[in-house]
């Protein structure tokens, strides 16, 4: 039967967390946890069985490891740390000013019920976090850029469709070009992403709401686009989805920097994603975690991680000596 996973949400996310556990034969999707009406759900195997969150509690000796597919804006700082009560459990947190809080109150809870919890596993946070480590200990004189897009963000289009009157949209991230050549030319910029980047957001209104409230709700939103240049964009439900349907993302770090004993080596690290499906990719990176969460909790490991608490081999199905031997 193998690890046996739970998904809680079945949207974009939620869906490629099932495409992907058909690839990892180690691993058995058990169940499906929604607010919606069970019956609505309709996933790949037919024998998965759709529960409503409500009933979750009583499925805690069915389920090795919960993969939380909820939002940053408001599911996941209540879902976590609840469904770590009775699950290992993994999620996607990625509002990064609000880690450290949501890793406090997830810990908490894994921790008195000796459950393993791992927080914010994406790409970022999650694998550009540790590149940006990894750089930073590599070259310590220097300076780290991330750079987001072009591609739409799930976590801040979810903001924007939490904001009341809107029925639908699309957020996209885009670098300003100037600032990535000057980076890879190892010049420096502002250290402030608000500086380096441009968000653009296609937004469906319901009819009569009122859309300069809306527009002023998203621009000035703390954490998602407060600071940061943001244009609006209201459009149909039709055009949003002929023209902003897919999901594309991607991006780079870059850690410029210099060694030797005048600095006079000039160093650089570049991390790069392409992605045509954002959540699919992100929902590679939960299993792999997920993966990690169960072996660490069936060696009594217990509280909240970080993708930077858990050693690379944890995360393949496969032996110590097979890893070093391929990898290494």
């Amino acid at each position: 039967m193998g690890i046996r996973i739970g998904i809680v949400g079945y949207g974009n996310l939620g869906r490629g967390v099932e495409n992907l556990l058909r690839s990892n034969t180690d691993m058995t999707l058990s169940a499906i946890f929604t607010r919606r009406n069970p019956e609505s759900i309709k996933p790949h195997d037919e024998k998965v069985k759709v529960i409503s969150l409500n009933d979750i509690e009583s499925f805690k000796d069915q389920i090795d490891v919960l993969i939380l597919c909820g939002g940053s804006a408001s599911d996941l700082p209540e879902q976590t740390p609840s469904a770590a009560r009775w699950f290992n459990v993994v999620d996607s947190f990625d509002t990064h000013a609000k880690i450290n809080d949501h890793l406090t109150s997830v810990n908490a809870s894994a921790l008195a019920s000796g459950h393993v919890a791992i927080i914010s596993v994406g790409w970022d946070p999650g694998m550009f976090s540790l590149t940006r480590l990894y750089s930073e200990a590599i070259i310590p004189v220097g300076e780290t850029y991330t750079f987001w897009g072009k591609g739409i963000s799930q976590g801040h289009s979810d903001a924007i469709r939490r904001i009341e009157g809107v029925l639908d949209a699309r957020q996209y991230t885009i670098p300003v070009e100037e600032m990535v050549e000057k980076t890879r030319n190892g010049e420096q910029i502002p250290t402030d992403s608000t500086k380096r980047h441009i968000r653009e957001c296609y937004v469906v209104a319901r009819e009569g709401a009122d859309m300069g409230r809306i527009e002023k709700e998203i621009v000035t939103m703390p954490n998602y686009f407060d600071g940061y240049r943001t244009i609006v964009h209201f459009i149909t439900q039709a055009e949003l989805q002929k023209s902003h349907s897919a999901m594309p993302h991607g991006g780079f770090v870059i850690r410029s920097g210099y060694t030797g004993s005048e600095s006079s080596n000039r160093q650089s690290i570049e991390y790069a994603l392409k992605l045509d499906s954002n959540p699919e990719f992100t929902a590679g990176v939960l299993v792999a975690f997920a993966r990690a969460a169960y072996h660490l909790n069936q060696e009594g490991k217990s509280g909240c991680l970080t993708p930077f608490d858990v050693p690379p081999a944890y995360l393949l199905p496969m032996k110590r000596e097979d890893i070093i031997r391929k990898f290494l």
